[in-house]
């Protein structure tokens, strides 16, 4: 478990549990403001669950296919072949995109989203690794799973330039603006509200 494994490399008791003493070691482990930190972790904590799902679980059925990845299975017939199949679901919706190879690669699966918020892609695993100089992300991705979940995340927001979001305080335009860049939409933004203005008051 990621958190488990963040918890560890901070200094702090490994249970699993985010709360206060967490939040705040993490802040100071990744020299993070008060507003960056509370930004960052409610939007990872919301993103992965919680911090419970740091791999993208891709074990859908026919109708889930159909629904989600309709430009990729257009049949019942095609949806009903792949079901269930988590690596060949993602070979094929990941096939040929994001610096992946075709969908007999294998790649879409190898390098599915993983992380605190959810690295996809070939081309962003390969940014990732030059970013934090860890070659072996390359032939390791489930590394961004475990060691380096919430570095992705810290990759992604310096990639996006998120931070200048984040320091604009702990306001709800500030957590609109960020959620729409992460999400690509609106989607859980009460809960993130919740959980910044939380882990703002906890500094």
């Amino acid at each position: 478990m990621s958190l488990i494994e963040l918890q560890k490399k901070i200094g702090v008791t490994a249970d699993g549990a985010f709360g206060p003493g967490t939040f705040k070691a993490a802040a100071a482990f990744y020299k993070l403001s008060p507003d960056r930190a509370a930004h960052f972790f409610a939007q990872t904590a919301h993103e992965s669950g919680n911090f419970k799902a740091f791999s993208e679980n891709l074990n859908y059925g026919a109708k889930g296919l159909r629904s989600i990845f309709r430009k990729y299975f257009p049949t019942d017939a095609l949806a009903r072949a792949y079901e269930r199949k988590p690596a060949k679901i993602a070979n094929r919706v990941y096939g040929n995109r994001m610096g992946n190879g075709d969908e007999a690669s294998g790649e879409g699966f190898a390098f599915r989203g993983r992380g605190a918020l959810q690295l996809t892609g070939k081309f962003n695993y390969s940014e990732f690794a030059k970013y934090v100089n860890r070659p072996d992300v390359m032939t390791n991705p489930d590394l961004v799973a475990t060691e380096l979940a919430f570095e992705s995340a810290l990759w992604f927001f310096d990639k996006n330039k998120l931070w200048s979001i984040c320091d604009q305080g702990i306001n709800d335009a500030a957590i609109l603006a960020l959620t729409k860049r992460i999400n690509g939409g609106t989607h859980g933004l009460d809960d993130r509200k919740l959980k910044t203005k939380k882990y703002a008051a906890w500094l």
